[in-house]
């Protein structure tokens, strides 16, 4: 069984042009960055459900409609929510923050982070990282692909901006 996995892993890299990358190194590599990631942001939330929520600024992102949200989620599937959340784009983050938010305890949100962790970073180093190369071998062949992907980032840099200037409807200031 585990020839068939290997063969697998070798056929979906070299479909996307990465038979000679090394795969162990890449998983483990994004596994540590999104395990760290994922703490940082928890112990970021255990932080502020301390104290910082007191003030202002910071009481205006834990009351926001994400943050509400994800503690939703988490009081209906409770831990298991963490895992999931390591399947979707924009969830995560706001997930982890959350769950230490409602301070769950730190080992229970771990062993349910970890197998999302690994998850993550196996998505990431075979669909994620082929996309990635597929954009950077087009945008370098061709100076129309570079000006797509440039135009793209600036375009998603224009509307987080947009985004955080646009004023809230319980914002005293209008």
């Amino acid at each position: 069984m585990t020839g068939a996995v290997v063969l697998a892993e070798e056929s979906v890299l070299a479909a996307y042009g990465m038979a000679d990358f090394p795969f162990g190194i890449a998983v483990a590599a994004l596994f540590l960055i999104v395990l760290l990631r994922a703490q940082g942001t928890y112990w970021l939330g255990r932080g502020v459900a301390a104290g910082a929520r007191t003030r202002p600024a910071v009481r205006r992102i834990t009351e926001g409609p994400g943050v509400v949200r994800a503690i939703a989620l988490l009081h209906r599937w409770g831990p298991l929510a963490v895992t999931l959340s390591f399947f979707t784009v924009g969830l995560q983050t706001v997930v982890n923050a959350a769950a230490g938010l409602v301070r769950m305890p730190w080992l229970r949100y771990t062993l349910f982070m970890v197998p999302g962790c690994v998850a993550w970073a196996f998505i990431y180093a075979t669909i994620g990282l082929a996309a990635f190369l597929a954009i950077v071998s087009a945008a370098a062949g061709s100076p129309w692909g570079l000006a797509a992907v440039v135009l793209a980032v600036v375009a998603v840099g224009v509307l987080v901006v947009l985004r955080l200037r646009r004023p809230r409807p319980d914002d005293p200031r209008g």
